[in-house]
């Protein structure tokens, strides 16, 4: 099929590739615009245009697509290079339904969640803030409002208990590449049944940095889910000595019922080579890995090797 491609992070690319190998012609990728990252402002293309760039395949990129203008610079491309179907995988815009109506099929979301549950930006991260143990891959007709167009296919997926947003990512757009693969032969051969979403939705609204800020009156296992959860991006931290620490990697020490907790929130308990023990408001969190500023991330025991960790100090806030 003659497909207009829209996406943008690493996830898009994989389902981009996946769209190629299986013998598809991409007649146009729309990706977002090239940003300056770090503090050299070096500018940066998308995974989805080096992709294309790769392919030879034209790529447009506005800021804002819904805006008149380009929604007529694409209606007119597409009238000279005519597109069967839209895919759309993160592209990270929200669409105006005269763009969703130019392809003669109309748009197809890939979309890392199990719909309705976890429509919105961030499905992936809040799958595993939520502790499910089961998520997977919806292709869905869209329509003008926030991921609720009719379902088409589904496919589940088990996370593995210590999946990161960065692991579950990975094998998400994987499935997601197959799931839209599938998707385009029933279209193609007449026999998809789109069926509305039933049964209670749920959002997943976009992941700002100052989330991966650490609260230790959370209980231990919501900790442990948010710094998997936000790995790679925005990652965890919180403050020891008005310095930023980031941590990587934590489990959950479990107390029996009648335990009390021996610290307040944030207090260090124990410090050793099985890892720094930080009393939570349920539970203790064991911190495995971890990333003081201006070094590389590390296991607590090498840490522990350039930095004294004393039980009693409390981590957790800035007096910057």
């Amino acid at each position: 099929m003659r497909i207009l491609f829209m996406g943008t992070p690493e996830l898009s690319r994989t389902v981009l590739k996946a769209l190629l190998k299986a013998g598809h012609e991409i007649v146009l990728c729309i990706t977002q615009p090239d940003r300056e990252k770090g503090r050299g402002k070096a500018v940066q293309v998308s995974p989805v245009k080096e992709e294309a760039m790769r392919q030879g395949i034209p790529c447009f990129q506005p800021e804002r697509l819904r805006l008149e203008e380009n929604v007529a610079w694409l209606r007119e491309y597409l009238e000279a290079h005519p597109a069967d179907v839209g895919v759309v995988a993160a592209f990270g815009q929200i669409l105006p339904q005269r763009v969703l109506d130019l392809p003669r099929f109309g748009c197809i979301n890939v979309h890392t969640s199990l719909l309705p549950k976890y429509r919105g930006a961030s499905p992936i991260e809040a799958v595993i803030l939520a502790g499910e143990t089961v998520t997977g891959v919806t292709t869905m007709q869209m329509d003008a409002g926030l991921d609720t167009g009719d379902i088409l296919l589904q496919r589940e997926l088990v996370p593995d208990p210590e999946e990161t947003g960065g692991s579950l990512t990975e094998k998400l757009a994987v499935l997601g590449g197959e799931l839209i693969t599938e998707t385009l032969e029933t279209l193609e051969a007449g026999l998809l049944s789109p069926r509305p979403q039933e049964g209670e939705s749920s959002y997943a609204g976009l992941i700002r940095k100052e989330q991966g800020k650490l609260d230790f009156t959370l209980a231990a296992e919501v900790l442990e889910r948010q710094i998997r959860a936000f790995d790679p991006w925005p990652g965890t931290y919180t403050f020891r000595n008005d310095k930023r620490l980031k941590i990587t990697k934590a489990s959950v020490c479990r107390q029996l019922p009648d335990e009390k907790s021996v610290g307040r929130p944030g207090e260090i308990l124990a410090a050793g080579k099985e890892g720094i023990d930080i009393q939570t408001g349920e539970g203790i969190l064991r911190i495995l890995a971890l990333q003081p500023e201006g070094k590389k991330a590390m296991p607590t025991d090498a840490y522990l090797r350039g930095y004294a960790v004393n039980p009693g100090e409390v981590w957790g806030e800035s007096h910057e």
